[in-house]
């Protein structure tokens, strides 16, 4: 394998081959990209308080929220309680009853009138469903002359979890477990998830009224849209059971979803049950909601490190989205083209893309749609120098793993074979995350504190 030598203070280091050199710089354009997208972080550069009013900031406008009465602060999603003591700074005295609901605690101190919970992800449990019904009693408690405050993040589809009347918990795992399976789209499968659930798709706008509702998120879905983002809770939707339906019949998903669901929909459909919160109501008209930050802001701070790094970096998208399989050998043969007209000692190349894949599984084995993504990448790469490639959750996490993602290269295979590994055969059965762990490949950052998606971050030298 071919080496380079690195030099610190006048001292010449071991030699160090391009894959480990390659594979720190990938690791370290990661990290700013998740750093970026910090919500204390975010939360510290938008938002202030002044003569009684919560001050909020996005690139596109600015939002005066009067702070009249007490204040409830609801905190939801992956990484959500990370913010919690710079929302404790800015409320002080205000507050009357804050609570955070998350995956992994990465808050331990005690935050005053704030308590944190964890649920789980990314199959609602008891854990959620306890802390939602607690969660409801406290906005509950709000009259007209106070005020509540959502703090939405990532997860939150999974974490907030009341089932529609006449289902249960059992049902809305069985068919959150169907549809992650099934290669729908976010959109796809919230629409779905919203017309089961008691509190989303503005569940939590009933529950607080009669009192002023401000959202405050960071998203987690392909083009921020807040009737998506979380399953919208505190947002109207415009969907129906209808199209709910629909999505089901085209994936032939209706026979393999628990009956009561079945029927539950069905009854939407036919008008037996009220559809979901609608654009234009009036709980609407007492809210506000404003998205603080995106993929697309971990995507230029990723581009600024790359050029730090010395590499000619380009954001190609952040609304990456379809089949993880079908996107990986299409941006493959990009890199393979850009590979191709790099010129020799020209300068390096970065390309960033960001978004959301899907995966439709059909094999048993065990992985999630970055480490899918990759092992796609890895075969269509194979035998081509000069391109190294990350592809990971901005989480810390890929489906039902302990890992974000994995490397790939055009080593990936060859190395594979050496060990008896058979990159098609992972590929069929979906176990990619057994590929990649018996490789030496599978990239584990751990929780990251946020959630905006995927990246799949490429080094072209």
């Amino acid at each position: 394998m071919a080496t380079i030598v690195e030099k610190s203070r006048g001292t010449q280091a071991p030699p160090v081959s391009f894959e480990r050199r390659a594979r720190r710089h990938l690791q370290r354009i990661y990290r700013a990209a998740v750093s970026a997208a910090q919500p204390s972080l975010l939360l510290q550069k938008k938002v202030r308080i002044s003569d009684g009013c919560l001050l909020i900031r996005d690139e596109k406008s600015r939002l005066r929220f009067p702070l009249s009465g007490k204040v409830y602060l609801l905190g939801v999603g992956k990484g959500a309680d990370q913010a919690a003591p710079v929302w404790k700074k800015l409320l002080g005295d205000r507050l009357e009853r804050g609570m955070f609901i998350v995956r992994d605690r990465l808050t331990r101190a005690p935050i005053g009138r704030i308590s944190i919970v964890t649920a789980g992800h990314p199959l609602p449990d008891n854990d959620g469903l306890s802390a939602t019904r607690k969660a409801l009693r406290v906005l509950s408690e709000a009259t007209a002359d106070d005020c509540v405050i959502v703090f939405l993040m990532g997860g939150a589809s999974s974490l907030l979890v009341q089932p529609a009347p006449g289902l249960t918990l059992a049902d809305k795992r069985a068919a959150t477990e169907t549809l992650l399976k099934s290669g729908l789209g976010i959109s796809e499968i919230n629409c779905v998830r919203k017309h089961l659930s008691g509190v989303k798709a503005g569940g939590l706008l009933r529950a607080a009224y009669p009192a002023r509702t401000l959202t405050l998120a960071i998203s987690d879905v392909v083009g921020d849209g807040p009737s998506v983002i979380g399953s919208a809770p505190s947002f109207h939707d415009p969907t129906t059971f209808k199209q709910a339906g629909k999505i089901l019949m085209r994936r032939h998903l209706l026979s393999k979803i628990p009956a009561r669901v079945k029927s539950h929909l069905l009854q939407g459909v036919r008008g037996e049950i009220p559809e979901t919160l609608k654009p234009g109501n009036f709980l609407s008209r007492r809210s506000a909601f404003v998205t603080l930050g995106s993929n697309r802001v971990s995507l230029n701070a990723a581009k600024k490190m790359a050029e730090s790094l010395g590499f000619g970096a380009t954001v190609l998208t952040s609304t990456l989205s379809g089949d993880a399989r079908s996107r990986a050998r299409e941006i493959c043969r990009k890199l393979k083209a850009a590979r191709d007209a790099q010129r020799p000692g020209g300068r390096p190349r970065c390309l960033l893309l960001g978004g959301e894949t899907t995966v439709r599984v059909r094999g048993k084995g065990l992985g999630g749609r970055n480490q899918e993504f990759a092992l796609a990448s890895a075969v269509e790469l194979r035998g081509r120098p000069g391109i190294h490639l990350l592809s990971a959750g901005s989480d810390g996490s890929d489906g039902p793993t302990d890992a974000a993602g994995a490397f790939a290269d055009g080593d990936t295979c060859l190395r594979a074979r050496t060990l008896g590994l058979d990159p098609y055969a992972a590929l069929r059965n979906n176990d990619s995350y057994r590929f990649f762990r018996d490789l030496g490949d599978l990239f584990r950052p751990g929780p990251t504190g946020t959630n905006v998606l995927d990246f799949v971050f490429a080094l072209v030298y």
